[in-house]
């Protein structure tokens, strides 16, 4: 049934998921849902290479600013509010495409993963946030290798969070357990493929792209001034991390360039990582592979 398919367009960071989503979606009747963890917050847009208007081109895009980046945005509620939008796009008779790099977004929808509601523990995170990063990853990596596998180790906020929820449910994160069949899809996912090469320069020009005329560090000083905390900022990871370091005069300006550029390298392995333990991704290299299979798909 065409009202039930889903398509997915996924890949690390830098690879060009946007332009591919929006020509698809103009082509097949399309509506984009992000999967992005950061584009979520609102005031956080070159950072997270939100897309603009001019380059929305008329298509609707959904998931975008719905969270106040001083407070915590779960996986749980992403999904709730993915699902509905989703459904919503499937009753117009419109085709849904599903756009981001944040696999654990990706498959709370794709496989319907039940995730856990956990409520903070604020004894555990306060005795979890005096270990040193390195000590969070190593506690994560014994109880749950998984999942450490694919985290930013870099990223305490995420540490103490995935740490909690396997503490508190003895389970790894994500558990095993699959939502009822109603709000799975007969999915299409598409994956670009990029060689470390190619990421590299992309990565590279993109960074130079968010650093002219100091756009970067005004919108993080922005975000700061309507009162994000710098800690907070730098639990972003990223650009964020960096940029937020780099104006509290912790680094200099061109450690915070190269500090970028190594970490995004990094961030696009883990993605990998993640997006190449499942088999059913359609790697694509170019934008006329994606267009076949998206065609083949909607038959």
């Amino acid at each position: 049934m065409k009202n039930n398919k889903l398509i997915v367009i996924l890949g690390p960071t830098a690879s060009g998921k946007t332009g591919l989503s929006i020509k698809l979606a103009k082509k097949f009747n399309g509506e984009v849902v992000s999967a992005d963890s950061r584009q979520v917050y609102k005031g956080m847009d070159i950072g997270s290479g939100k897309v603009t208007k001019k380059e929305m081109a008329g298509i609707p895009h959904y998931l975008l600013d719905v969270a106040n980046p001083k407070k915590r945005f779960s996986v749980a509620q992403y999904q709730k509010l993915a699902l509905k939008v989703i459904k919503k796009i499937q009753k117009k008779d419109c085709v849904p495409f599903l756009v981001g790099g944040t696999g654990f977004y990706i498959q709370s929808i794709v496989d319907g993963t039940v995730i856990p509601e956990v409520k903070p523990d604020w004894n555990l995170r306060k005795k979890l946030e005096k270990l040193t990063t390195e000590q969070l990853f190593s506690k994560l990596k014994k109880i749950d290798p998984k999942r450490a596998k694919a985290i930013d180790k870099q990223n305490p906020r995420r540490l103490v969070r995935a740490i909690e929820i396997v503490l508190k449910t003895g389970k790894p994160v994500p558990p095993a357990d699959r939502a009822p069949r109603s709000i799975c899809f007969e999915t299409l996912q598409i994956g670009i493929r990029k060689t470390p090469g190619e990421l590299k320069k992309l990565i590279q020009k993109r960074l130079i792209k968010r650093l002219k005329d100091d756009a970067m560090i005004a919108e993080v000083k922005k975000l700061h001034k309507s009162g994000v905390s710098w800690k907070r900022l730098e639990e972003f990871g990223l650009e964020y991390r960096f940029v937020a370091q780099y104006i509290q005069n912790k680094i200099s300006y061109q450690e915070m360039v190269d500090n970028v550029q190594i970490e995004s390298e990094h961030y696009a392995k883990r993605q990998m990582t993640w997006f190449k333990r499942d088999d059913r991704i359609i790697w694509v290299k170019n934008h006329n592979d994606a267009l076949r299979a998206t065609k083949k798909f909607l038959l």
